[in-house]
């Protein structure tokens, strides 16, 4: 008598007995070791954030801060001053000294070329100097010697300026076979094209400018003199006598 036909069942299908068998314990072994991957990834991605925001809010205070050592701030002043466009068609800066006054205070010198008459650049710089808040300064040694043009002398807080307009030095076109000509005060040496005016501006701490301090007199009736002074042949005096 023929055994009926099992029927096929809905469930999973049953191994043989040569193929192995899931390993249960391996299973979540492997899930910790990713999850545990993906935490050190996560990780990294953050610091490497951090270090990312660290180095760029560290880098421009820094920036900054060699520019402003770099560039003294007095001559961003005098940038900012106002003058027209023709007043300071040429710029040279020079500094020296040390800006905390060691051993030398800081000189800044700017020298200008202007495009119009040495009367009228004079006015301007002079106006832009009155609205940024400079007071003229009325002193003896201003200028330090005779000089020709306009020069008058500044105070701001802890600063005194030095503002000199005067027609510029302008050299003759060179002539074939001659050498160079030097620059003359000669008004007749200069070329028939040389027009415009040349600034110089000079700033300096006042603590270190020695116009700002008492300065001597010459006059007699304030220095003393003896009335009955005494004169000697010596001028080492008497001898003094040798022990016997």
């Amino acid at each position: 008598m023929d055994r009926p036909e099992s029927e096929p069942s809905d469930g999973p299908a049953l191994r043989s007995a040569g193929q192995d068998a899931p390993d249960d314990d391996a299973a979540p072994g492997a899930r910790s070791e990713e999850r545990r991957q993906t935490r050190e990834r996560r990780r990294l991605r953050a610091a490497v954030l951090v270090l990312v925001s660290v180095v760029l809010l560290g880098a421009v205070p820094l920036f900054f801060g060699i520019r402003t050592l770099s560039r003294d701030p007095v001559f961003d002043n005098l940038d900012q001053l106002g003058v027209p466009a023709w007043a300071a068609a040429k710029t040279v800066d020079d500094v020296s000294g040390s800006r905390w006054c060691l051993l030398d205070c800081r000189l800044r010198e700017r020298t200008v070329t202007s495009e119009k008459a040495p009367k009228e650049t004079a006015q301007v710089y002079e106006d832009a100097l009155r609205r940024d808040g400079w007071q003229p300064w009325k002193v003896s040694r201003c200028p330090e010697q005779q000089t020709k043009g306009s020069y008058t002398c500044w105070r701001r807080d802890e600063l005194t300026l030095d503002l000199w307009v005067r027609e510029p030095t302008c050299v003759p076109p060179p002539v074939d076979g001659e050498p160079a000509v030097v620059p003359s005060g000669d008004p007749s040496a200069a070329a028939t094209e040389c027009t415009g005016s040349l600034v110089s501006v000079k700033v300096r701490n006042a603590i270190d400018d020695e116009r700002t301090r008492p300065q001597p007199t010459t006059d007699p009736s304030l220095t003393g003199e003896d009335p009955f002074p005494t004169v000697s042949a010596d001028p080492l005096g008497e001898p003094t006598p040798s022990p016997s």
